[in-house]
């Protein structure tokens, strides 16, 4: 069907510039770190967002106050998980995951790397992205709680002493 009536266009303009300001507004309210990535909760109550938008925009039988019930909710969600986190060690380490050392000292930790299921090639792909032509030119690659590969470049001296932002960072398999 390509066209179904004038008022399913109308619909679709009036509740998705309502609906797109409230989350706006409640996106400014609520801060930064309610579309932050910095760890999976935070990744999934951004597509969560996205899709009540998306649902409240297309489905006729989700009301806008519906809608923006659901935004609310997301957000306050969000920033009572990020609350409590802050404020109790044992709720954050619940809810969110540490940091993984995939490659220390241009070695690659294969056991870290089978455990988080990343592949040779893609933190060799980081690697290259970050400018790197080895892994021995390379500190450090660290899957972070987001998903993302980032790489720590080894400089000078640094390589035979630890880099200061791997501090404290778990080292499964590495020297």
């Amino acid at each position: 069907m390509i066209f179904d009536t004038w008022f399913g266009l109308l619909r679709v303009v009036v509740v998705g510039t309502a609906a797109y300001a409230a989350l706006v507004l409640l996106l400014r309210v609520s801060g930064k770190r309610t579309l932050a990535k910095l760890n999976a909760f935070d990744l999934v109550v951004t597509v969560a967002l996205g899709s009540t938008l998306a649902t409240v925009l297309l489905s006729e039988s989700v009301a806008l106050v519906e809608g923006l019930t659901a935004f609310a909710l997301l957000a306050g969600l969000q920033y009572a998980v990020a609350w409590l986190s802050v404020r109790s060690p044992r709720f954050g380490a619940l809810v969110k995951s540490e940091p993984s050392l995939l490659l220390h000292r241009g070695r690659f930790l294969d056991e870290a790397m089978r455990r988080q299921r990343v592949t040779r090639d893609e933190v060799v792909s980081a690697l290259r992205s970050s400018g790197l032509a080895r892994p021995g030119d390379a500190a450090a690659v660290v899957l972070e709680t987001d998903g993302s590969l980032s790489v720590v470049r080894a400089v000078g001296g640094e390589q035979q002493e630890e880099v200061e932002v791997l501090r404290g960072l778990r080292r499964a398999g590495a020297p």
